[in-house]
């Protein structure tokens, strides 16, 4: 059950356009400050400031306080708990679609004996 809670929260801060390119630009690997952020986002602080709340608790970044100063640094694991999720997924479709053509080339096939 606790996966699956933190698939939902990765999904759902991965559905924001705004939240997917802060984490663009966390994967560089350089922790960066909210103020650095909102300045390549041109939103006030309180809007990044929730965003950013939004991927701290989805998981996908983490803080840390040097003074007055939070810095953002992108935690992958939880990416790549949902790139898993989706191949996995997308192996299933693939298989079921290959397996439903087969069988409807097979019908075809059956119709004209």
């Amino acid at each position: 059950m606790q996966y699956a809670s933190n698939l939902d929260r990765t999904f759902h801060a991965l559905a924001d356009s705004t939240r997917r390119s802060m984490i663009h630009a966390l994967a560089r690997g350089k922790a960066q400050s909210a103020g650095e952020l909102g300045r390549k986002f041109r939103s006030a602080q309180p809007t990044i400031s929730k965003h950013l709340k939004v991927l701290e608790q989805a998981g996908l970044v983490e803080r840390t306080i040097e003074g007055r100063i939070h810095r953002f640094r992108l935690h992958q694991r939880p990416l790549r708990e949902a790139g898993g999720w989706i191949t996995r997924h997308q192996a299933f479709w693939t298989g079921a679609v290959s397996q439903l053509g087969v069988l409807l080339a097979e019908g075809v096939g059956d119709d004209h004996k």
